[in-house]
């Protein structure tokens, strides 16, 4: 860490070492809140500070550490909480008027594990309506920004939790991933976005679960080392038991430039592929293979996952007409539209998904692929209508993550090397359900010579 460096920029894992050489928690959490007044208006990240709870839990931290007992790595580490997830004493809207005044009693389990390990919850991030964008926007709280742009998105539907990562108002942020929420809005703002295996992150009493177990609960920093930090406190004690899995003596990674025949943008077209050619320049066994058509199917299930979940939430809100946006109107009217039978075979299509991905998973250990099809759009528009050119859906630039989720796999966003002034490019790499270590071993042995962070130029 640069000494000249502000504390508001310094990594979770470097907080530890400075605290463990008597920086004081409590002066992290003033500098951290005084970058969050100046910050925050400008990308709009934050939505509930609890400024004095932080302070009070950045004091006790202090005394633990005087004491020479921290709680964990993560003791006095200033964290945010992505507002679909539920933490004790503050307001939970899940970016709904129908959830506007709800404030809940109880952590779910993640958070209560993070306040445990002695994190300090500084409050809760921006989202969109039930978390069902892939950009950021409500009618609570509006528009967030990309802190490289502003006027640019940083995707969604974790658009909060990294822009106040990647501006600097939190070293780590605790988010979901249902369709590649995490890993997204990671690859947009430069960041590191990790999407654990299903069931390696147990959630506990949330809001209901209207992507079945498809979204799972997973962490965003700017550097690998924070990811596994954090995931020793959240997944315990499953974590343990990922890490020691054997290394392997050799890869095997199938690259995938696009899915079908899905548009890319040029611009991330171009950093994956030099950064592939750097890859193979260091060893590593890397295939491109293409067309690849494995993913196809996935195009029908998600529409009627996320569709029939918006209806059925909203069966349980009579009057909700009028509290909701005009998007989610329409995925209510469509998900009314689907019978019990179009659910069923949309899981159907999805276990003949679990078979072909199998038998690739039996030839690679990880599949690469970009993180997102599009660069950031504007941040008030749901979506690029065009990419490359080519008119796409509200799904075009979303089409290399919902795979991993349907499949409960591992998947990382990393930001790959680019020029001075380009906005931020990620690469995804896929590995197979419950292989999780291996994965962060890789992230972790490549961050530096194929991945690194880089602050916007106004944090």
């Amino acid at each position: 860490m640069d000494d000249r460096a502000p504390l508001w920029a310094m990594s979770a894992c470097e907080f530890a070492r400075a605290f463990a050489d008597g920086l004081s928690p409590r002066a992290v959490i003033e500098a951290t809140l005084s970058h969050i007044a100046a910050t925050n208006p400008r990308v709009n990240a934050i939505v509930t500070l609890d400024a004095s709870g932080a302070l009070a839990a950045a004091d006790a931290s202090a005394k633990r550490w005087r004491d020479g007992r921290p709680a964990s790595a993560l003791d006095g580490v200033p964290v945010t909480v992505k507002d679909n997830i539920l933490a004790a004493g503050l307001r939970a809207t899940w970016g709904s008027k129908l959830y506007r005044d709800f404030v809940t009693g109880e952590d779910e389990l993640p958070v209560r594990r993070l306040r445990e390990a002695g994190a300090i919850i500084l409050g809760k991030t921006n989202v969109p309506e039930f978390t069902v964008h892939g950009y950021t926007d409500n009618a609570l709280f509006g528009t967030t920004g990309n802190p490289w742009d502003p006027a640019l998105t940083p995707g969604g539907s974790s658009g909060g939790a990294v822009a106040a990562v990647a501006s600097g108002m939190c070293a780590l942020a605790l988010a979901t991933d249902g369709g590649g929420s995490i890993r997204r809005p990671a690859a947009h703002t430069g960041l590191v976005g990790f999407k654990p295996s299903r069931d390696i992150v147990a959630r506990g009493k949330g809001f209901p679960a209207i992507l079945g177990e498809f979204e799972v609960i997973g962490p965003i920093a700017r550097c690998v080392e924070d990811i596994r930090a954090a995931m020793e406190v959240i997944a315990a004690p499953l974590w343990s038991r990922l890490m020691a899995e054997p290394t392997l003596p050799r890869l095997r990674i199938a690259y995938v430039p696009t899915f079908g025949d899905a548009p890319v943008d040029p611009i991330i077209r171009d950093v994956i592929e030099r950064t592939i050619v750097q890859a193979r320049a260091l060893g590593l066994d890397v295939e491109t293979v293409a067309p690849f058509t494995l993913a196809d199917p996935l195009d029908a299930v998600w529409p009627v996952i996320s569709q029939t979940g918006i209806a059925w939430l909203l069966e349980r809100h009579p009057g909700w007409q009028g509290q909701v946006s005009p998007a989610i109107v329409e995925m209510e009217a469509a998900g009314r539209s689907l019978s019990a039978r179009d659910y069923l075979n949309a899981l159907d299509q999805v276990a003949a998904l679990r078979r072909s991905f199998d038998a690739l998973f039996a030839q690679y250990d990880f599949l690469i692929t970009p993180s997102t099809a599009a660069m950031p759009w504007p941040a008030t528009e749901s979506h690029p209508a065009v990419i490359d050119g080519q008119p796409v859906g509200p799904r075009g630039h979303a089409v290399f993550t919902a795979i991993a989720n349907a499949l409960g796999l591992p998947a990382i966003s990393l930001p790959c090397i680019i020029p001075d002034g380009a906005l931020p490019v990620g690469l995804q790499v896929i590995a197979d359900r419950d292989h999780d270590g291996r994965l962060i071993r890789f992230a972790r042995e490549y961050e530096g010579r194929l991945f690194v962070h880089r602050w916007p130029s106004s944090p």
